[in-house]
């Protein structure tokens, strides 16, 4: 991003835009820390607050109720911060995203009931749904030509998975050294100390952010006046109709594939043979390493779309890429241990994360290319929050609700056949979707050039 005019045809970055990039790639960070968190900190945290052994039918209720009730909360509010992002600009709402999520995840540390780590979840998840929307809207509005805006969004995107890698480094030394922290209602839980640090990351973007700029053509257009007032019933009138039904479908296939299936890992892991021998904080551990390789993968991924975006033009051939073959890697990875029961490979975890979490910043790139500047917000808003986040992430109380019916005769082998399943339709159907998927249309794309 910061090659000379001569070499691409394009002017440095300045040091406001350098400042830009690394604000967008902090939120995003924070905002995959606050999405993921659950994922690491659910069972030790509802095993404590519950009182309920997992597995057992009650644990595994509220752990769908913890996955499904807060992504609800983010679709429905989520649409709402989409409308405003329209309405009132893309920085100032982005602001706020991160405010509430920021001291929601806080306290959620300090819960002491199911419900309150519910309720406070709630909050976190719909302040990081909003958040997505705003920052890929300003930056695609901030970044005009093509190459740069798909180069910066897809890489700025990237650091998204540097916040697992994050959490999941976190997760470690809370476990490893929770007995060194000061007592949190009595006790030394790791869980509460992982929630606390998550806080970190959004400070420097709440300090900083106030002082950049406003996307110029969203100011322009209101200063002028002839910024139209965004409409969700728009979505549906026959220009968009298509566009706003399709990317609602497969986004919700993507962030099925992530909730109903890559994070159960954490839950199968422990049960796998190599790893139930060992004693809780070494299984707890070992989970954490194997869910760093899972997030690395996820990066990986993320910046190997962001290159292959700047390269094809057709969205459709560069999301197979990765969706064929993530069909093959869920046989190999999740159904195989499940079949023989045998651990999890990391290779095979970090593949799977390669291919999945990719998807992510395709949606990132996509949006804002086909949808007009008094529709972005709330167009995105629809796909990434109704789709997505209401939609998608229902598939992880899909997979609770199944396992009762699994084979394989333990919980974990029982859990991984379920996941595995949930993961497998969701990429089918996300595939034959796609052979719909417009294209970005020149209408649009001249707001930019």
């Amino acid at each position: 991003m910061s090659q000379s005019t001569a070499e691409n045809g394009s002017p440095r970055l300045t040091p406001v835009q350098w400042a830009i990039c690394a604000i967008a790639c902090i939120g995003f960070l924070f905002d995959t820390f606050v999405l993921l968190v659950l994922t690491l900190i659910v069972q030790p945290a509802l095993t404590e607050l519950l009182g309920a052994k997992p597995g057992s039918a009650i644990f595994n209720h509220w752990i769908g109720m913890l996955f499904y009730v807060p992504a609800v909360a983010g679709g429905i509010f989520g649409l709402l911060g989409g409308y405003l992002i329209d309405l009132l600009g893309r920085r100032r709402v982005l602001l706020w995203s991160i405010v509430l999520p920021a001291f929601a995840t806080f306290a959620t540390a300090f819960a002491t009931s199911p419900v309150e780590l519910l309720v406070l979840r709630s909050l976190s998840f719909v302040g990081v749904s909003v958040e997505f929307v705003a920052s890929t809207a300003w930056l695609a509005e901030l970044f005009p030509a093509r190459e740069r805006r798909e180069a910066i969004l897809g890489y700025t995107q990237g650091f998204s998975s540097t916040g697992g890698i994050v959490m999941s480094g976190a997760y470690y030394l809370a476990v490893t050294f929770s007995q060194r922290f000061p007592a949190i209602h009595g006790g030394h839980e790791a869980w509460r100390y992982t929630l606390m640090l998550g806080i970190l990351p959004a400070i420097p973007v709440i300090l900083v952010l106030p002082f950049l700029p406003e996307s110029p053509i969203w100011r322009q257009k209101k200063l002028e006046g002839t910024l139209k007032r965004p409409s969700v019933l728009e979505l549906f009138h026959p220009a968009f109709r298509k566009t706003a039904l399709l990317t609602c479908l497969m986004m919700a296939c993507a962030y099925a594939a992530s909730f109903g299936m890559l994070q159960h890992f954490a839950r199968i892991i422990p049960g796998t043979p190599g790893v139930r021998i060992l004693l809780h904080a070494a299984q707890q551990q070992r989970v954490g390493v194997l869910q760093a390789a899972q997030e690395i993968g996820g990066l990986l991924g993320r910046f190997l779309m962001a290159f292959l975006a700047v390269r094809l033009m057709s969205r459709r051939q560069l999301l197979r890429i990765f969706q064929v073959p993530g069909l093959l890697f869920i046989l190999l990875v999740v159904f195989f241990p499940a079949v023989r029961d045998a651990n999890m490979s990391w290779l095979g975890i970090f593949l799977l994360g390669l291919v999945t979490v990719a998807q992510f910043n395709f949606w990132g790139n996509y949006l804002p290319l086909v949808y007009p500047v008094h529709l972005r917000g709330t167009g995105e808003s629809f796909a990434a929050n109704i789709g997505g986040r209401m939609l998608g992430t229902s598939a992880a109380l899909l997979t609770t609700s199944i396992v009762a019916y699994m084979p394989g005769g333990t919980t974990t082998r029982q859990l991984a056949y379920a996941a595995g399943i949930v993961g497998l339709l969701a990429y089918a159907i996300g595939f034959i979707a796609s052979f719909w998927l417009p294209e970005p249309g020149q209408d649009v794309a001249a707001d930019y050039d």
